[in-house]
């Protein structure tokens, strides 16, 4: 809608207008239950009052609302005419005076897209459960209010809500006469305002913290899920990290908690991670799991958790000016959450899966064509939805554990205290920042910004090993540093270089140097005369953000003795640059996928294998040339099997070998295997087949054309829950059937009936890699509907659909004619939405990524089959 896209420039000129002084919201939420039958959007009122001052009396600006109607507009006293000053997205204020004051009355929408105040049924009891979600600008679609973050104010709310609800908010809260009051917060943006209602499970606890000064904190804890997760929701476990959280970053900010209690919901239909509302932060409820994981999940939970603790004071004690410093929470958050995993938790192995997981989504979009800097260039709100990307998130963490190691840690941790201090419920930039990091450390923060955070694009460090006359110890090792063409940014990096050699059965380290490489060529002094390596590892222990290339020597290495690697970290590196190098046709498809056969079953880190079961499932269908796809799927699924057979009985290395045997498997013989494990007619040693487990059996069942509605009808009967829907959904739209495929694109592009989360497994059933001549017809209607799509629904509805729908698995014969389909649309619709642009482009890289992949194999093969 028109105004509903604020830009960078209206929102400097209204922060230098405006200052707010407060917020007074009334919500009435008792229509959120009743009958669903009702023609147009389901509303409820929302009453709002902001006092507000202006530097300029008689100037004009607008107050934010999004919302079907206003009932009645009032300024310093004066009624104004609804009809006249509201569009739809903005409220037009005329004649500001010094002091203002500002009553909105209005009717707004419970949402189904998981943006503003989102209205879910719980299916398995008909029960309804209200939560928000605002960021980066979804809290207009729920009171009226001045919708960007350097606008910040005191915030106090109150609710009717039906009988036996609860209800949360930032504040504390108590019913008094039927009317849920909140205590006012402190000044915060309106993105971080949250409410919560419903008759939710609710646990509750305290932390307690005694200061050096004898002063003591007390906090109180909650914890909350839908009622039908409850038997399944190890709160004990939640307390537990938050606690350790807690300790930590008191131990280490120098700053109480600010915000009062400690509300974490777990909620249904969520379509983030996690969002750092002060007081009530909430999460996606499958971090509650309803079966066996791997501690990898628990982990990622704990990492989740403590990342929303880090944003109370890197966030929403200090927030950015504006969303170009995005990073100056995201990246904080990130790499505070994997600081403090290690730190505080019993997920000491933090930092490998940091390494491995984090980093691997930062090196794919630092390779974007839609990359940038990690200080972005955010010129409106569509481009601020599309920056919560893996550069501001892992790659500034990356960049941060660089600048740890570059400032030292003391001086870094006593920068973010005197951060804190001197910003407290204040905005900034980025030189605010640099300048407590300059006093702390005494390092030139300017250049070093300006490489790490003010420019795009990935290096390369690989190791050039010149050995003496005898061949038996280093006479010269060099490190040398290269950029793409696009982002030719040379960047000096601290790095640790490790020499490796096999002694016995393994493979270890000998010698380590810790070095600043600048520049195209740094030698390692350090290393000269040290015994002939193996192995050389350019970035060991992963101090700097690169990707680590090897030389002719550590390559083959590698190739025969990658298992044999001892230390978990460096072989979570080495692992991560060969799958760099199969992204960028630098090791063959084909290739990668028998290191994961050879070496995968010797892994000892659980997430570490979990990912590498990933990648070459993306190897497999991404990279691998067509004519050898089957026989990489047999090769993959024989090679699970025997894993799955071999692993500990009731090992989480078991769980995960029988999640990729699911996930390959293809074969009449294989997916009969997956069918007697579900019919119970035979069975793996250990292996508990539950209702979770179960699904991810039945999904390639349903997609190879083995398990049809009816078997599909039955798992739901046995799974009638949210969660059960979500894969039934997903189950259905996967069957390889013209039919399914054109109800399942119906559902989604040409209908907005589904909710967020059924529009997300819709689409996951309806792209699979085996199903490519079934998909073919579909990238010419692509093409043809996504501008209206993202006209016409919410932009997370709209990024879902463009994202998810892009034609990434064409046919053999139709790859190229559908990149040239992609550039066909690109250069006729050049003046396109910005930002949808952005998400084509970033799915035709993908694209073209994967055929140079799939070339380079032919080319080093010659074609087969």
């Amino acid at each position: 809608m028109p105004g509903e896209n604020l830009s960078r420039d209206e929102a400097r000129e209204r922060a230098a207008l405006l200052s707010v002084d407060g917020y007074d919201v009334s919500l009435d939420l008792r229509s959120a239950v009743g009958d669903d039958a009702g023609a147009g959007p389901r509303t409820f009122r929302s009453v709002t009052t902001i006092r507000f001052r202006c530097a300029e009396p008689g100037a004009a600006s607008f107050a934010d609302l999004i919302a079907p109607a206003v009932t009645a507009v009032s300024l310093n006293g004066k009624d104004l005419d609804p009809g006249a000053v509201f569009d739809g997205t903005r409220i037009q204020l005329e004649d500001l005076a010094a002091e203002n004051e500002l009553v909105v009355d209005a009717q707004c929408a419970y949402s189904r897209t998981g943006e503003g105040m989102h209205r879910f049924v719980d299916p398995e009891d008909g029960e309804v459960y209200l939560y928000t979600q605002y960021e980066p600008a979804d809290s207009r679609r729920v009171f009226a209010n001045f919708e960007q973050p350097d606008l910040k104010a005191p915030f106090r709310a109150e609710v009717k809500a039906p009988e036996g609800w609860t209800v949360w908010s930032n504040g504390v809260g108590e019913l008094t006469d039927g009317v849920w009051k909140f205590a006012e917060t402190k000044p915060i943006s309106t993105y971080i305002t949250a409410f919560l209602a419903g008759p939710y499970h609710y646990v509750t606890d305290t932390y307690s913290r005694t200061f050096d000064d004898g002063t003591t904190l007390e906090i109180p804890l909650g914890a909350m899920c839908r009622k039908g997760l409850a038997p399944h929701f190890d709160a004990d476990d939640v307390f537990l990290i938050t606690k350790q959280g807690l300790d930590f970053f008191h131990d280490h900010f120098d700053y109480p908690y600010p915000f009062g209690k400690y509300d974490q919901a777990f909620v249904p239909e969520y379509n983030l991670g996690a969002m750092e509302n002060p007081g009530l932060v909430t999460f996606r409820e499958e971090y509650i799991f309803r079966g066996k994981v791997t501690q990898a999940s628990y982990s990622g939970r704990a990492n989740t958790i403590l990342h929303e603790m880090a944003h109370m004071w890197f966030g929403d004690l200090v927030t950015m000016e504006w969303w170009d410093d995005l990073w100056l929470k995201e990246s904080f958050a990130d790499f505070m959450g994997a600081f403090a995993l290690v730190g505080a938790t019993r997920f000491t192995d933090g930092w490998i899966t940091f390494a491995n997981r984090r980093k691997a989504w930062a090196y794919r979009a630092d390779q974007l064509p839609s990359t940038h800097p990690v200080t972005a260039d955010i010129r409106d709100l569509q481009d601020a939805k599309l920056n919560f990307d893996g550069i501001t998130y892992a790659k500034g963490a990356s960049v941060l554990k660089q600048l740890v190691a570059y400032a030292g840690q003391d001086a870094f941790l006593e920068g973010a205290r005197r951060y804190f201090k001197r910003n407290a419920y204040g905005n900034t930039r980025l030189g605010d920042l640099l300048s407590v990091l300059e006093e702390t450390s005494g390092r030139d923060m300017t250049s070093w910004a300006r490489s790490w955070l003010q420019t795009a694009g990935v290096n390369s460090l690989t190791p050039q090993v010149v050995l003496d006359v005898e061949g038996g110890r280093i006479a010269e090792l060099t490190v040398l540093q290269e950029a793409a063409e696009s982002h030719p940014e040379l960047r000096p990096h601290r790095v640790a270089v490790g020499l490796y050699r096999m002694e016995g059965d393994r493979l270890v380290r000998y010698e380590r140097a810790e070095v600043d490489v600048d520049g195209p060529r740094t030698v390692v002094v350090e290393l000269a005369g040290a015994e002939a390596p193996e192995l050389v590892l350019v970035n060991d222990d992963d101090l700097t953000y690169c990707k680590t290339r090897f030389d002719a020597t550590s390559l083959d290495t590698l190739r025969d003795h990658l298992g044999a690697l001892t230390d978990p970290m460096a072989r979570a590196l080495c692992w991560s640059a060969l799958w760099n190098m199969t992204r960028d046709a630098l090791l063959l498809a084909p290739d990668f996928i028998d290191l994961v056969m050879r070496f995968g079953r010797r892994e000892t880190d659980i997430g570490v294998l979990q990912m590498l079961h990933a990648w070459a499932n993306s190897a497999l269908v991404d990279y691998s040339p067509p004519w050898w796809r089957e026989t990489g799927a047999k090769l993959l699924a024989h090679v699970a099997l025997r894993d799955l057979r071999d692993a500990e009985p009731g090992s989480e290395h078991q769980l995960a070998w029988a999640r990729f045997y699911a996930s390959v498997a293809s074969a009449p013989e294989e997916l009969a295997l997956l069918q007697a494990l579900l019919d119970g007619t035979e069975q793996i040693e250990g292996l508990a087949v539950d209702q979770e487990l179960r699904w991810a059996f039945l999904e390639p069942l349903a997609a190879h054309g083995a398990a049809d509605e009816a078997a599909v009808a039955a798992e739901l009967a046995r799974d009638d829950t949210a969660s059960g829907k979500r894969h039934q959904v997903r189950c259905l739209a996967a069957r390889p059937s013209a039919a399914v495929k054109a109800q399942a694109w119906a559902q989604v592009v040409e209908s907005d009936t589904l909710s967020n989360a059924l529009v997300e497994a819709t689409i996951a059933g309806f792209v699979q890699p085996s199903q490519r001549e079934l998909l073919a017809p579909y990238t010419e209607k692509y093409f043809a509907a996504i501008e209206r799509v993202w006209a016409e629904r919410s932009i997370q509805i709209g990024v879902d659909v463009v994202r998810g729908l892009f034609p990434s698995y064409p046919a053999a014969d139709d790859a190229q004619a559908t990149l040239d389909a992609t550039d066909a649309w690109l250069t006729s619709h050049e003046e396109a939405a910005p930002a949808l642009r952005r998400l084509v482009l970033e799915a035709r890289d993908d694209l073209a990524r994967a055929l140079r992949a799939q070339a380079a194999d032919n080319e080093g093969r010659g074609a087969q089959g």
